[in-house]
């Protein structure tokens, strides 16, 4: 989450960390751990919240549940935090669609009447700041897989939530 008189400076800084990687987009899986360092590093230094929902057990078969899942908390966290608008990394036509279903049942389920949120999908190589999610999802992941050095240097700036999917 970044407030409106960040997004500048977070672009600039994304668009920084992008020009190093031959690929249109940043990503995680990637880099090499001083890549990962740096990004991490230069994420911390920008003004705002990185709000991570992380669930748990993802078989291969049971990842679109997992997912929706995740996000129907990850919708009701942000609504809480004031947020009113959620930018999604587009992936295929059909699953776009599945995660504004899934959003479109949590407004009307879960968040108080008349309440307004709106999802919107985007490629990742149109908008840097999605880049932001990569490394904060990429630093999450790699916490709960022993490397807490990445976590640790966005710490101030992380808010995760631990979701039994029961997938």
């Amino acid at each position: 989450m970044f407030e409106p008189h960040a997004l500048d400076h977070a672009r600039a800084v994304l668009q920084d960390l992008q020009r190093h990687h031959p690929s249109r987009k940043i990503h995680w899986t990637a880099m090499d751990d001083e890549q990962r360092r740096h990004a991490a590093k230069q994420l911390a230094g920008v003004d705002g919240l990185h709000m991570v929902v992380i669930g748990t057990p993802v078989p291969p078969r049971r990842q679109e549940r997992a997912r929706a899942l995740c996000l129907a908390r990850l919708v009701v966290e942000l609504h809480g935090a004031g947020v009113d608008t959620l930018i999604l990394e587009a992936r295929h036509k059909v699953q776009d669609a599945g995660d504004v279903r899934t959003v479109a049942g949590v407004r009307h389920a879960a968040l108080p009447r008349g309440t307004r949120f709106h999802v919107d999908h985007c490629p990742g190589t149109h908008e840097v700041l999605l880049a932001a999610a990569d490394i904060t999802a990429g630093a999450c992941r790699a916490d709960r897989l022993g490397q807490a050095e990445y976590r640790d240097v966005l710490a101030d700036r992380i808010y995760d939530v631990c979701l039994d999917t029961g997938c």
